[in-house]
C-alpha cells in the first residue's frame, strides 16, 4: 500500500494556464501540494496567503486535507464585480429598446 497520493495543482489566467501533477504523503493539506508543486515559480503574483483556493471548484481552506486524484485551484482575483457587470449591462440596455408601435 502506497503511503503517497497523486494530486493536480492547477492556476490560470487569461494568457497561460498551468496544470502540475505531485504526489504528497497521506494526509497532506493543499498548502503543501501548492509549495510542493512549485507554481509560484512559474506565476510569481500567486500570493498563497492572499488567495482563495479549491478544490474541484469547491472553495476550501489551506489546511484542508486531500484525498488521492484531488485537484488544487488557486483562484485569480477577479477584474470585476460580477454584479456590477450585470448592473451596467442591465443599464445599458433599458436605453436601446424600442417602444412598440401601436
Amino acid at each position: 500500500m502506497s503511503h503517497e497520493i497523486a494530486v493536480e495543482v492547477v492556476y490560470a489566467r487569461l494568457d497561460q494556464q498551468m496544470i502540475i501533477e505531485v504526489r504528497v504523503p497521506v494526509g497532506a493539506k493543499v498548502s503543501e501540494a501548492i509549495e510542493q508543486s512549485g507554481i509560484a515559480r512559474f506565476f510569481p503574483e500567486i500570493d498563497i496567503a492572499k488567495s482563495k483556493v479549491g478544490i474541484f471548484g469547491k472553495l476550501t481552506k489551506l489546511d484542508a486535507l486531500l484525498r488521492d486524484r484531488d485537484r488544487v485551484e488557486i483562484y485569480r482575483p477577479l477584474s470585476a464585480d460580477p454584479k456590477d457587470v450585470r448592473r451596467k449591462r442591465a443599464e445599458a440596455g433599458k436605453g436601446s429598446k424600442k417602444s412598440p408601435s401601436i
